[in-house]
């Protein structure tokens, strides 16, 4: 187990100095430049900037002193909102792309697994092409369609709920649905696959044979089995869900992370773009060894692969 979680750590830590790098690399070898816009800085401004920012440094001594300022927490500054740093931006947004992302999670878990282990459960059950039918929907209509036209029904016409804003809680739960439903339904074909799969093995079988109670059946020997395709999706959907969205916090005016990559993507902000990067991939591989963890729980055989 110990080889196992160090060979995780060490992937880990490849991938994160792999896609810092080539973020960093990318920004800089594109058109343009942070301090480019409609009316032109007067050379001697610029070049004082460049200066200030060390971007008037060879690529190779800016890379050097990015990666040493990371390893030590710093983000950096942000080259448009001079008065705060990368750390101060995300410090705000990410409270608010995780609250959004945690409901749209805890959403997506709840009805996914248990609409999924349903259908699996009844195989060709009138609920069962119910839950497929409504899972294809969810699958065929991403949230920048979704989004919309939630806002249009229980925001506009029906005057249920607040069309955006992040004051209280209620303010999430749209987003939380517009961002929730996709995964909610990719979580409710998996389990369903799996238990289908679990419930074809011999010994479950054997064991409904013999009457064994369903309950009993399901948690012991149904379970572990169909939650190894749900498991190896949640990594990645954690983190994507967790990171935020932008076109969710756009059309719910939500202060996230989505809404300073764009941000910073437009405006070439190169540190507020790489800082938002550094986050999500943090995210993503947190969240993918953590599975690992647990699908090593449930399967022994992956430690050994």
């Amino acid at each position: 187990m110990t080889r196992f979680v160090l060979r995780r750590l060490l992937f880990a830590f490849v991938t994160a100095w792999a896609v810092v790098s080539v973020t960093f690399f990318l920004l800089r070898l594109a058109p343009g430049g942070p301090f480019d816009g409609e009316r032109p800085l007067p050379p001697a401004v610029e070049a004082n900037l460049r200066a200030a920012y060390h971007l008037d440094e060879s690529l190779p001594r800016q890379y050097l002193r990015y990666v040493a300022s990371v390893l030590r927490g710093d983000l950096g500054p942000s080259f448009r909102q001079r008065d705060f740093s990368v750390n101060e931006l995300l410090g705000r947004g990410l409270p608010v792309s995780l609250a959004v992302g945690g409901a749209a999670l805890s959403l997506a878990l709840g009805v996914g697994i248990a609409a999924g282990a349903w259908a699996g459960w009844h195989r060709d059950a009138p609920s069962d092409r119910v839950v497929a039918l409504l899972a294809t929907a969810g699958l065929a209509f991403p949230p920048i369609i979704v989004a919309p036209v939630l806002v249009l029904v229980f925001a506009v016409a029906l005057r249920w709920l607040p069309a955006g804003g992040n004051d209280t809680a209620v303010h999430y739960l749209l987003p939380a649905v517009a961002l929730g439903l996709p995964y909610a339904a990719a979580f409710a074909r998996l389990t369903r696959g799996g238990v289908i799969e679990a419930l074809a093995r011999p010994h479950v079988q054997t064991a409904r044979a013999k009457g064994l109670p369903k309950s009993r059946i399901f948690l012991r020997h149904v379970a572990p089995v169909a939650a190894l395709p749900a498991l190896s999706f949640l990594g990645p959907a954690a983190a994507a869900l967790l990171a935020g969205s932008m076109v969710v916090e756009e059309v719910f005016s939500l202060p996230g992370l989505g809404r300073y990559f764009v941000q910073g993507a437009l405006n070439r902000d190169y540190t507020l773009v790489m800082g938002t990067v550094i986050v999500y991939a943090g995210l993503v591989l947190t969240f993918n060894f953590l599975v690992d963890l647990g699908y090593s729980r449930l399967d022994p055989r992956i430690r050994h692969a």
